[in-house]
């Protein structure tokens, strides 16, 4: 392996390692608790965005997964991992797949920040979560009155998700880090 290859392997390694800690943190910190439910909105989804955009699909989907997963276990939450585990590695796995679909049909990639083909990928992503969220609801709880209230709250937290990962995104654009970014 040629020493290029290897400096790119421990910088995925690394920043994904980085990412998976500041999904642990911003998803610990920062909870609001969601009436007439146990679960609570964090600032969790802005990282996971943020972990896509920069890191690409694969370990972006890697680090959403584990570190919400962590957020969980060492909030309390642990019967919620495996769960928070599949759903957050699927919205960020989704939010990439999309990103990637709309790319190759010709959306053109910006090297000058965030997309509206971004945006649409964090959406699915956001939408995969309130779903998934749905259905772990309703399986845990036992009844759908109680997972759908959670639904508003869910679609508030990726909202507010996107908003935030859009300003961070822009702000890294503007500094000689993004070359460093996922290649799009």
């Amino acid at each position: 392996m040629k020493r290029l290859d290897t400096d790119k392997t421990i910088y995925r390694i690394v920043m994904t390692g980085l990412m998976m800690c500041l999904i642990l943190v911003a998803t610990s910190l920062f909870k609001i608790p969601v009436p007439g439910t146990q679960g609570y909105v964090h600032l969790g989804d802005a990282m996971i965005f943020l972990s896509v955009l920069l890191l690409g699909r694969n370990s972006g989907a890697l680090a959403g997964g584990l570190g919400s997963a962590l957020g969980d276990i060492l909030g309390g939450y642990a019967f919620w991992a495996p769960w928070t585990f599949v759903i957050k590695f699927l919205m960020a796995f989704i939010m990439g797949l999309v990103i990637d679909l709309l790319e190759r049909r010709g959306r053109k990639v910006s090297d000058k920040g965030v997309t509206a083909v971004d945006i649409v990928g964090m959406a699915f992503g956001g939408a995969e979560m309130c779903a998934g969220y749905f259905l772990a609801e309703r399986v845990i709880y036992g009844n759908w009155i109680t997972a759908a209230v959670a639904i508003p709250w869910n679609i508030g937290q990726f909202v507010v998700g996107i908003i935030v990962a859009v300003v961070i995104t822009q702000a890294l654009y503007k500094t000689p880090a993004k070359k460093y970014f996922a290649a799009r």
